[in-house]
């Protein structure tokens, strides 16, 4: 501020100079015109240098501004000043992307980061290993045409990140690729991937062993289990003291008789690909016929059931597998609910999906368990396995099923109130009571039917 008013100063102190010297030669206008022709002269080749200088490739050696005198030296000392700036800032940038570079050229995990088009604009070294990519020949090629598997373009193109994809890599069958995406700025993406081979094999090892050992150990369990079933049976026959003991046996054979079936209903789960035929099932006649069985198998403790449920709601799915995770799911709340409680199955339809809820009113469990519920062999109390005979296996196998039938489970529970169960299922699955369909779009929910067995 104060150069220009430094410059007004100067230029008025000129006009009154020329204005006295044009008075006393007697051309006032001509001595003033000239004064600011020269001014302006001098202006334009001060403007004249800027450009010079401004033009020229600027070089950290060879970049000092013009010498001069005034708002112009000003100018030129601004500039100066701010080509410095630029300078350390593009330097500083510059190392920070050498170090990004240099980092991730270590990484054996891939980064890719794809722009708002879908095209390829940057990679680290891990990805030309990983997928093949070459630089700069990439570049700028939409990520869909270099990763042309089907499940690739519709992970991709969905945009539901939240969960990874695995995929065997484009043109190696042998190798296995796990793919995670990350939406960021005016939508771009962050593409992470990583080899997963020796994982996959290690888990494919797991669940065969797994399988295979279960199956082998069914045969002598089985004959293990009838001949103590026929020592119980004649038991008058023994002498006292290995009576107990022989109950004992008795029991501790059929509950490994029930966790080696459900070990192996859990490897045909993670194994066998989800049938395309699907059963239509009537959702409260399955419940019923799960009620039933219940019922009997806990008849001393008197329970009360209610089911909530429309007579004609029918959904798409294996019977078997979603009969086995809802009778899970009952019987475990009867195990766990006092004398004279109230187990109650509802179901309602959302805007997205189709819920089957079981609640009860038992002991309930502590918050810090309910994370790990679902885990194989996961107990909230080990004491529970004598009292329940359970296999700690029932809702791994619940959550199985409902994965594969696209679905989800939700756990709910108060200590001390009783524990609460949601399976969710795609609406998708729904059954249109009319059209005898699939349901296209979501409708209202028809009014449920209240079932109450005592």
């Amino acid at each position: 501020m104060r150069t220009w008013r430094s410059e007004l100063k100067r230029l008025v102190l000129m006009l009154v100079i020329a204005a006295a010297v044009g008075i006393v030669v007697g051309e006032l206008m001509l001595v003033l015109v000239l004064t600011l022709l020269l001014y302006s002269v001098v202006n334009l080749y001060q403007l004249r240098r800027l450009d010079q200088w401004l033009a020229r490739d600027p070089d950290p050696s060879q970049s000092e501004p013009p010498e001069s005198f005034g708002i112009w030296g000003e100018i030129f000392d601004g500039i100066y000043r701010l080509q410095n700036q630029e300078r350390k800032a593009s330097a500083y940038l510059e190392s920070i992307i050498n170090k990004a570079q240099e980092s991730s050229a270590a990484l054996e995990i891939g980064v890719i980061i794809i722009n708002q088009k879908g095209d390829l604009d940057w990679w680290n070294l891990a990805c030309e290993k990983l997928l093949g990519l070459q630089y700069p020949k990439d570049r700028n090629q939409s990520v869909t045409n270099l990763i042309r598997d089907p499940r690739f373009a519709d992970y991709y193109h969905h945009e539901k990140y939240a969960e990874t994809l695995k995929i065997e890599a484009p043109g190696d069958n042998s190798r296995m690729l796990e793919f995670q995406i990350a939406l960021f700025g005016e939508h771009e993406r962050l593409m992470i991937l990583r080899d997963i081979t020796q994982l996959h094999r290690l888990e494919s090892m797991r669940k065969d062993f797994v399988g295979n050992v279960s199956h082998e150990l069914g045969t002598p369990i089985t004959v293990i289990k009838g001949y103590l079933e026929t020592i119980v049976d004649n038991m008058q026959d023994l002498d006292e003291k290995w009576q107990n003991p022989m109950r004992q046996m008795h029991a501790q054979a059929i509950r490994m008789e029930n966790i080696v079936r459900d070990l192996l209903m859990l490897a045909s789960l993670e194994t066998e690909t989800t049938a395309k035929q699907k059963d239509i099932i009537n959702v409260l006649g399955l419940i019923t016929e799960i009620e039933n069985d219940t019922r009997h198998m806990f008849a001393e403790k008197s329970h009360q059931f209610e089911i909530k449920c429309a007579a004609d709601l029918s959904f798409k799915g294996k019977r078997s597998e979603i009969y086995s995770a809802l009778s899970n799911l009952i019987v475990n709340a009867a195990k766990y609910t006092p004398v004279n409680g109230t187990i109650t199955v509802s179901v309602r339809k959302t805007k997205k999906s189709l819920e089957i809820i079981v609640a009860d009113t038992g002991v309930g469990i502590e918050p810090k368990h309910l994370p790990r519920l679902t885990e194989r062999f996961y107990r909230v109390d080990s004491s529970r396995s004598t009292v329940t005979g359970g296999t700690g296996l029932g809702l791994a196998i619940v959550k199985h099923i409902l994965l594969r039938h696209n679905g989800d489970l939700l756990i709910e529970s108060e200590f001390g109130k009783g524990s609460r169960f949601t399976c969710r299922l795609p609406r998708s699955r729904v059954i249109d009571s009319k059209t005898g369909t699939a349901a296209a779009s979501p409708v209202a929910s028809k009014p449920v039917e209240t079932v109450t067995l005592k």
